[in-house]
Parts: structure tokens; C-alpha cells; sequence
């Protein structure tokens, strides 16, 4: 099968430009157009769905630093554009699903940390995006830096 669009999950920590980086070499095999996704879930959910104060503050500056950072990535990899950049609010899963049949992507990447268990293969995140994915799955294995490295 040759993949025509690739969706990349990233969550714009230190190991999104690994993620991106592997997705973008396998979009050259394809011929494949990349564009990438980052969910911001709701602050209240951090603090148990209940909070007796005004988080919109707070949610507003998350989503204007997480576009500051998806555009970081347009500039470091000239073949994205802001067009192929989702900034989406809400359960991860979900979102991930909804860009990728609204964008009619084949092929959704996501970097995956390494644990103990079936968790050694997928994350918590990896693992839920599985439940009736609208498209294939690539997890690729995110391995942790140690201090001797």
C-alpha cells in the first residue's frame, strides 16, 4: 500500500522532531503530503473536570504557545505549511480521528515511549488512537536520554 497522506500526532516535546523527522522520510518513499497535529485537552481535566475559577486564561496562553511552537516546525521543515498544521482542542483521540477522515489521511504517526509491559510497545495515547482508527497506526519508539548520554 502507498500511503498519500500522513497525519503526525506530536506533543511538542523534545522528541516531536524525531517523530517528524521519520514521518517526513517516509513520506518521500510515498510521495506522501505530511501534516501534523497537536491536541490541547481542557486544563480542567488535569484538575479533575471540577474547578471552582476561570481557566480561560489559562487555556488561551497553552494555545497561543502551542501555535508558536507548530510554527516553529513550518519553518524548520519547508515542505509543511500552516494549512498542514492542526491545532485542535479537545480528547486526543478523538481529534486525531476527526482531522484524519476530514483530511482523508491513510497513515496517522505517533511517537510512542518505551515502558514496561504492552506498555513497552505502546503508550497510554498509542494504545487509545487503536480503538476504531479511521486509518493505519505508526508508532515510532521514543527511547529516553540517560545522564551518560
Amino acid at each position: 500500500m502507498a500511503y498519500k497522506h500522513l497525519l503526525v500526532a506530536i506533543d511538542l516535546t523534545e522528541e516531536s522532531p524525531h517523530v517528524i523527522q521519520q514521518a517526513t522520510e517516509l513520506a518521500n518513499l510515498y510521495q506522501a503530503k505530511v501534516s501534523l497535529i497537536h491536541i490541547l485537552e481542557p486544563v480542567s481535566l488535569a484538575f479533575g473536570g471540577d474547578v471552582p475559577m476561570d481557566l480561560s486564561t489559562l487555556q488561551q496562553e497553552q494555545m497561543q504557545h502551542a501555535r508558536e511552537r507548530l510554527d516553529t516546525y513550518i519553518t524548520d521543515y519547508p515542505t509543511l505549511t500552516s494549512e498542514q498544521c492542526f491545532l485542535c482542542y479537545g480528547q486526543a483521540r478523538q481529534e486525531i480521528h476527526r482531522v484524519a477522515q476530514e483530511n482523508d489521511c491513510d497513515l496517522i504517526v505517533v511517537g510512542s515511549h518505551g515502558r514496561h509491559g504492552l506498555a513497552l510497545l505502546l503508550g497510554s495515547t498509542t494504545k487509545d488512537l487503536l480503538q476504531n482508527a479511521p486509518c493505519d497506526i505508526l508508532a515510532i519508539a521514543l527511547q529516553h536520554k540517560t545522564n551518560n548520554e
